[in-house]
């Protein structure tokens, strides 16, 4: 079965956009018949494809358009992975899926719309469900979304990704680490990382307890969630709890920004009721 002419990944987590693409190109490497060495890899390959990515934060380049659209002398099979691609202007989507309906054989693009799911579903703008390439790819297969590791995996990722990493400890050890861990892989991923590099040479991948005591990761508190939890009116208590905590456990805590926030509208308002010009007000 040949691969896909194009693929869309929909998901928050770039972790596990990053681990579906992967294992797409290993379920079609393109093989030495294609130019590819037998076992050549390095830092711009992945699984035998030569592999560039962009970002649709800014501006798509020539480099974009020519790796997407122009085909080596050599043939040389590549994977062309455009990260944040709900970002690029609706014009530039526009242009990217015009020119997927024209692909070479030899270029495998991925585009990544990074967007959160709400409600168990992912939220996506209408001028990107409306482009033809997001449609095409639903019929044929090839539009993928992939949740948020869901809190009930936490344990069985944190596992997994510690065995990746020739850590090992105690079931108790990770039964406490997956109970504060975040569901977000990336966020695991790198708070195992940074455990690796605290323990000593000696202890062969053993977690020390200086370096399970590092693993304390607490999310820093989204002030818009937290104004939008008190704007919905549900349960203010559990938010102020929440908030009350983050700012007992931080010296930089989202209270402080909070109350800044609130300083800056009042300013605003007794400049309004003054009469004063509030120039970085829109008028």
């Amino acid at each position: 079965m040949g691969k896909p002419g194009f693929n869309i990944c929909l998901g928050p987590d770039s972790v596990l956009l990053k681990e579906h693409i992967n294992s797409l190109l290993a379920a079609h490497g393109p093989g030495p018949e294609t130019g590819s060495p037998a076992g050549a890899d390095s830092p711009a390959r992945r699984n035998g494809w030569e592999t560039h990515v962009f970002w649709g934060d800014v501006p798509l380049g020539e480099a974009f358009w020519e790796k997407l659209t122009l085909q080596g002398l050599f043939a040389q099979p590549r994977a062309v992975i455009l990260r944040n691609a709900q970002n690029v202007p609706a014009d530039g989507l526009k242009r990217v899926s015009t020119a997927l309906g024209s692909i070479s054989g030899q270029i495998w693009p991925f585009l990544c719309f990074e967007v959160e799911f709400e409600y168990g579903k992912i939220k996506l703008p209408a001028h990107i469900g409306k482009l033809q390439c997001v449609q095409f790819a639903q019929k044929q297969g090839w539009y993928r979304e992939i949740p948020p590791l869901p809190a009930r995996d936490v344990r069985n990722f944190v596992q997994a990704e510690a065995k990746r990493q020739n850590l090992s400890f105690t079931p108790q050890e990770l039964d406490a680490l997956a109970a504060h861990m975040q569901p977000d892989a990336g966020t695991i991923r790198l708070e195992l990382q940074k455990a690796a590099l605290a323990c000593p040479p000696e202890s062969g991948g053993r977690l020390t307890p200086e370096a399970l005591a590092m693993l304390n990761y607490q999310a820093d508190m989204d002030i818009f969630a937290f104004l939008q939890g008190l704007q919905s009116g549900r349960n203010p208590g559990a938010i102020w709890t929440q908030c009350m905590k983050d700012h007992a456990s931080s010296a930089d805590s989202g209270l402080f920004s909070f109350r800044a926030m609130l300083l800056r509208e009042a300013r605003i308002m007794w400049q309004i009721l003054a009469g004063e010009p509030t120039s970085k007000m829109p008028q």
